[in-house]
């Protein structure tokens, strides 16, 4: 009752801070998730609740409601348009959830887990959208159960005592074993093993060696760590069964300890002794080596420029032959690319967004008609072939919503989507705190600053599509490489907050026309030859590919996406 009662005064906080902030708000209809905030607790075979309720109060039999797994495609329960949806459902769960539909006009709904297994363990999401908005929160199940009482028998005398063996099955999660004596003390000194069988429930094994012939009982408990339940099973061990003290035992551990000393001292003696030895030749080993490097050294001085300069040469041509997958900064790869004049197809835009007179600017308006549909606009301009790039100014603002890049001419950006490449779409940017590239699943980007301004690099006839933060001209991310076809045109997609996506104008060049692959002779993709090596456009150095390493910026690949 008390959780409750802090989960509502919790939510009507947040609902006033709601209509406080209303103007300055995207849409009306945003609200947020609550999970329970301690874990939920089910024994196996029994039934388990994952509540999750919505913040402000509003009616959710409209909404899509999921509870998945550690993947959104890890379907536990799904319901959509008013009825629930098994075909995504994983196989565990068929038949077993069902949904609370009693309190979904208070904002509050629940999944029933029946006949819970030991598989169901772990953390949960809970989902629920309404139009484009949706919100998300976690909730952790823990699965207990409480297996056979433990089953104790003496195995016989070993190491002048006598070993005992207690075994229990059927425990979820891994239980705890302890030992204790008949004064309840506790043993320390045990050791123990624990197998899964194919339901995923735990069996123990642990076995202790009790060298006091007094002992009597011991006793050996199995303790399930969730429930704190434990079951206990003794047992008596009488004196006969422990083995007869022997006398010759103390006195030949005293003869080996003497002989152990013995033997120490005369190998520290001859160690000591060679030791001396072995540094006297060294030294005169040593003062010939001084005298053969000062040698060397001077031979080696007179080559050090020739050598310096023949590296250099080397790694020009290197960088001439991979300039394509070299991990380099964005103004080198302006030099290869032309600069593509984009402007805005207002055909192709979203109700939601307002274009700038020129063409060249978007942002966000609020049309008071959530048509859950991905707000988007697409370059007048088309490309089918060539090397271009442009760049966007991102003027952003806390959990903005916002993606760029390129989509095919036929993709379907009808009601709410997902970008990825498999539907044809090549896209990174901003949803929320979390920067990713719109790959399954996402990819997630640790960026070392907000880049305030993307730079956009396509190769049509390579199928390469890379992005860079022309701030301080830092490599972003690069997609695999790709086979297009027919045209692609500039993508842009804004969702809430107050922002603007900004064309920045080219610089020179020819405007929107790419630059040829096969223009020119003289082509950095041509194959550089070296003496003694052979390079092509798509490899490194000595056959190791130039994306793990260029020679002339030395960085992997991960600390250039940062």
């Amino acid at each position: 009752m008390e959780d409750c009662s802090s989960r509502s005064v919790l939510c009507h906080l947040t609902s006033l801070l709601l209509l406080i902030q209303l103007p300055l708000a995207g849409s009306a209809e945003e609200f947020f998730m609550i999970g329970p905030l301690d874990p939920i607790v089910a024994m196996l075979g029994g039934d388990a609740t994952l509540p999750c309720r919505v913040c402000p109060t509003m009616s959710v039999e409209n909404m899509e409601l999921r509870w998945f797994r550690s993947k959104f495609s890890e379907v536990v329960f799904i319901y959509q348009n008013q009825r629930e949806h098994n075909e995504e459902q994983m196989a565990q769960y068929a038949g077993r959830t069902s949904l609370v539909r009693d309190l979904l006009t208070q904002g509050e709904a629940a999944v029933h887990i029946h006949k819970v297994q030991a598989s169901d363990d772990g953390l949960y999401t809970c989902f629920f959208r309404k139009g484009g908005f949706y919100e998300e929160a976690s909730l952790e199940l823990k699965v207990a159960g409480v297996g056979s009482v433990p089953q104790v028998h003496i195995k016989g005398p070993e190491e002048e005592g006598v070993r005992v063996v207690c075994m229990a099955s059927r425990w979820f999660p891994k239980p705890q074993v302890q030992w204790r004596d008949l004064s309840g003390k506790k043993f320390l000194a045990f050791s123990e093993t624990h197998a899964k069988d194919e339901e995923g429930l735990f069996s123990v094994e642990a076995s202790l060696v009790v060298r006091d012939s007094s002992a009597g009982n011991v006793t050996c408990s199995i303790l399930n760590p969730i429930l704190g339940q434990e079951k206990t099973m003794a047992i008596f061990i009488p004196e006969p069964f422990f083995p007869q003290a022997s006398l010759w035992k103390p006195a030949f551990i005293v003869i080996l300890t003497v002989l152990t000393l013995l033997l120490l001292g005369a190998v520290y003696y001859t160690k000591r002794e060679h030791s001396t030895k072995l540094q006297e030749l060294q030294k005169q080993k040593g003062l010939r080596q001084a005298k053969e490097e000062d040698q060397q050294a001077k031979e080696e001085a007179l080559k050090a420029r020739d050598e310096l300069q023949a590296d250099l040469d080397w790694r020009q041509s290197v960088y001439l032959a991979a300039w394509r997958k070299a991990q380099m900064y964005a103004d080198w790869w302006k030099e290869k690319f032309q600069a593509w004049s984009v402007t805005l197809d207002p055909g192709s835009a979203h109700p939601n967004l307002s274009l700038s007179p020129e063409k060249t600017s978007l942002t966000w308006k609020d049309t008071h008609v959530d048509s859950g549909d991905t707000c988007s606009i697409l370059g007048l301009e088309g490309i089918t072939s060539g090397r271009c790039y442009w760049e966007v100014e991102v003027r952003n603002r806390d959990r903005s919503k916002w993606a760029l890049g390129v989509c095919r001419g036929d993709v379907k950006r009808k009601g709410w989507y997902r970008e990825s490449p498999d539907k044809g779409f090549w896209v990174v940017g901003q949803f929320g705190k979390n920067y990713c590239a719109c790959t399954i699943p996402d990819t997630s980007l640790s960026l070392r600053q907000f880049p305030h301004r993307v730079g956009v690099f396509l190769d049509y006839n390579e199928g390469d599509v890379s992005f860079y933060n022309m701030s301080d001209g830092s490599h972003i991310f690069s997609f695999p490489q790709a086979s297009f076809s027919g045209t692609l045109f500039p993508y842009f997609m804004l969702k809430s907050g107050k922002m603007s996506l900004t064309i920045c104008p080219t610089v020179g060049g020819s405007e929107g026309f790419p630059v040829p692959i096969n223009n020119s002779p003289s082509s950095l993709e041509e194959p550089v030859s070296l003496p003694g090596e052979e390079f092509s456009s798509g490899s490194g150095v000595d056959g190791a590919p130039p994306a793990v390493e260029s020679p002339l910026l030395p960085c992997n690949s991960e600390a250039a996406s940062l």
